[in-house]
């Protein structure tokens, strides 16, 4: 008798929410994961000092809130297992050391108000593409949720109508193309590249142009989702799910092999010799460049084409710290109010040092000017510390391997309190009110997490090869691995890419379609 119906290697979100799905659907669910915590970019962790909890990976969830696990609460995370969000006024805000700032508020007519100070001219075009991402969010949001739609189709569709053709334009463009055409003040063209930056790609890479319209239209229809109790807490809530319906899920478990029968994938071996067998199928997190080794006899195509996916050269470093007190920023509101957003952007001071940082990382080397984002989510969710205290999430662009010959774990310290000073420029209370801090370089997220293979969060870079039906491959594209019958891949480099989605819902329906499994029929029961 096999050990479990379905067995899924790795407990991030993605593999969270594909296992929740099928064991909703009544089957026997087994979650292997190698860490002592689950959870993967999706985690909650007292990495500082106790009763402080700090979001290792993701701060707060956007792209999520229009999938239907979410949107028609399909699993009960929100109803049942007690899944809350805050979604504050302003999800992003830019902020210049002269004291400027530019928010993004979901409200587009104050969005357009907070524009008008550096132009009128472009507060009146960022309402036209604010009324642009609305009428595009729909056909986008469907993409993001289900297996994609061949490339090929794709294309053909889109080429049909000029409206289609438009999008076809915006999506070929670069961010740094899009902002020029659009607006004319610099600071509101760096405020719109900047988000180019939080796909961890230049504003001058092409074919980004279409990332600021998802962004804004998400943005402005659903919010930045701040969890209550840290972002840890959709993982906790679909382990309930999964947990509730049957389901184990076991840290400590490092996955060494899948298991075939000669076509079908049967079972796994793990690292200490134990051997688990299941009777529908795997489904694994499985990095590309990892598969050919995890999956033998995998066709010699499709481990080529696996290990040659290209890795994102911007990875991140990120500082979180406990603090004694609350962040005070020495910029003010309009009106002198102290600033509030979800994600604070601590901008260089012209848009060309933010473009020729990115063009440094492309070669291997250190930005000369920081792109710090920030984010204190306890001034939204003050159940994250003790009371009168707070956090703060920091991270700036870097690469993985150092031409300097230094190893990231000798010099990370350094490079925080370089972090940290920088954001001194900006904050007045900063660093003293700093208790305790903990960092990670790209190699400790490698080490988190095989899907963040050298440090990109992404799992695999966002180009335009590698996005779509194409992503990771064109044969991985459908979540299914050929020549190994019931394998499915889930994960931040299969579509739509990084980022807090929910993708597992895709492959759930991919393997539910094999097995015989209604996915429109599955609910929490």
């Amino acid at each position: 008798m096999a050990d479990a119906d379905i067995i899924v290697i790795g407990s991030g979100h993605n593999g969270l929410v594909a296992a929740a799905y099928l064991a909703c659907a009544g089957k026997s669910v087994r979650v292997l994961e190698r860490n002592e915590w689950f959870g993967g970019g999706v985690v909650s962790r007292e990495l500082t000092l106790p009763g402080f909890r700090h979001d290792q990976h993701s701060m707060s969830h956007i792209f999520i809130h229009g999938n239907p696990l979410l949107l028609n609460d399909d699993l009960g995370l929100k109803s049942k297992y007690g899944l809350r969000y805050l979604f504050p006024d302003v999800p992003m805000m830019s902020v210049w050391e002269d004291g400027e700032t530019l928010p993004l508020h979901r409200d587009p007519a104050k969005s357009a108000e907070a524009i008008a100070r550096f132009s009128s001219k472009d507060a009146a075009t960022f309402l036209e593409m604010s009324r642009q991402a609305a009428e595009w969010l729909p056909m986008i949001q469907a993409g993001l949720y289900s297996p994609p739609m061949p490339i090929g189709a794709q294309t053909a569709m889109m080429d049909q109508s000029a409206e289609g053709r438009e999008i076809m334009r915006t999506m070929g463009l670069s961010t740094f193309d899009m902002m020029e055409e659009l607006f004319e003040h610099e600071k509101v063209r760096a405020h719109f590249g900047r988000v180019a930056g939080e796909n961890l790609v230049s504003p001058d890479e092409k074919s980004t142009g279409i990332g600021a319209y998802v962004f804004l239209g998400f943005l402005e229809k659903f919010g930045f989702g701040v969890p209550v109790g840290g972002s840890g807490s959709l993982t906790n809530a679909l382990i309930a799910c999964i947990r509730d319906h049957g389901g184990t899920v076991l840290a400590g478990k490092t996955v060494r092999e899948v298991v075939t029968d000669g076509a079908k994938a049967c079972g796994v071996v793990l690292d200490d010799g134990t051997r688990l067998s299941c009777s529908d199928g795997i489904i694994g997190a499985i990095h590309p460049h990892i598969l050919p080794d995890m999956v033998p006899n995998l066709p010699a195509s499709v481990a080529k084409n696996a290990r040659r996916t290209h890795i994102t050269d911007a990875a991140c470093f990120t500082v979180h710290a406990a603090l004694d007190a609350p962040m005070k920023f020495k910029a003010k509101n309009a009106d002198g109010s102290d600033l509030s957003a979800v994600m604070y952007e601590l901008m260089p001071a012209n848009y060309e040092d933010m473009r020729r940082a990115f063009d440094e990382l492309r070669y291997g080397n250190f930005s000369p000017t920081p792109l710090i984002g920030v984010g204190q989510l306890t001034q939204h969710d003050p159940s994250r510390a003790p009371d009168g205290k707070a956090i703060f999430h920091a991270w700036d662009y870097v690469p993985y391997a150092r031409k300097d010959g230094q190893s990231w774990d000798d010099t990370k310290r350094a490079f925080a309190d370089g972090m940290i000073a920088r954001m001194s420029d900006f904050i007045a209370n900063v660093p003293d009110i700093i208790i305790d801090y903990h960092c990670d370089s790209p190699v400790d997220m490698e080490r988190t997490s095989p899907s963040f293979f050298r440090g990109d969060l992404h799992g695999i870079a966002t180009t335009t090869y590698q996005s779509g039906s194409h992503r990771p491959t064109p044969e991985l594209g459908q979540y299914r691995v050929p020549g190994v019958e019931r394998l499915y891949l889930v994960g931040p480099f299969q579509h739509p890419g990084g980022g807090v989605f929910g993708a597992g819902r895709a492959t759930a329906m991919v393997m539910a379609e094999d097995i015989g499994v209604d996915f429109d029929r599955i609910r929490v029961k």
